[in-house]
């Protein structure tokens, strides 16, 4: 979850997110050295919607809508295999990236008050945020040490929720996609 927001430290903000645990092993260090995130507790993932809606809103009625939606999204496969930049950010690219822009466009749509990224961009660029807010000298390093660790392959099947409670994100909950037929 990428934001420059002063708010992202507030208590109570939220994001869906596809964890990328086979992603671990090839950026962990450099996450936890150049990436603010993986600092505050948040795993290798793709973002599905930052900021969501504010935690005290997410009740009963919106974990079933929630569920209803990414359940209707089959679950899938994806690679990781080259990195690419935003500026002043590096990050490993999925292929295909349709399904988390489907996924994204699924709950943006049923929850239109939740832009992704607060409306901030004209197009969302699904990635996996490796290193952020760094000099490119730092950058360059984590691009070239990464490519001897790709392509990295996931099975993509289920969304979770994470909560930022003051000081740490936390998974809150976990939304199973439906089965690829």
């Amino acid at each position: 979850m990428t934001d420059d927001d002063t708010n992202r430290h507030r208590a109570g903000r939220t994001g869906l997110i596809v964890k990328i645990p086979e992603a671990e092993p090839a950026v962990r260090g450099w996450r936890e050295r150049l990436d603010p995130g993986a600092q505050e507790g948040v795993p290798a993932h793709v973002t599905v919607l930052f900021p969501f809606l504010p935690a005290g809103r997410i009740d009963g009625a919106v974990r079933r809508a929630l569920a209803e939606a990414l359940a209707a999204r089959p679950a899938f496969t994806v690679r990781f295999e080259r990195c690419h930049r935003f500026p002043g950010v590096l990050y490993l690219a999925p292929e295909p990236d349709g399904p988390f822009r489907e996924l994204t466009e699924a709950v943006a749509e049923r929850w239109p008050e939740a832009p992704p990224f607060g409306g901030r961009f004209d197009e969302v660029v699904p990635h996996l945020t490796v290193a952020q807010g760094h000099a490119e000298a730092a950058l360059a390093d984590a691009e070239a040490a990464l490519v001897d660790s790709m392509p990295v392959t996931a099975r993509v099947s289920s969304v979770a929720l994470l909560v930022h409670d003051g000081t740490r994100w936390r998974e809150r909950a976990s939304f199973a996609l439906g089965q690829a037929p």
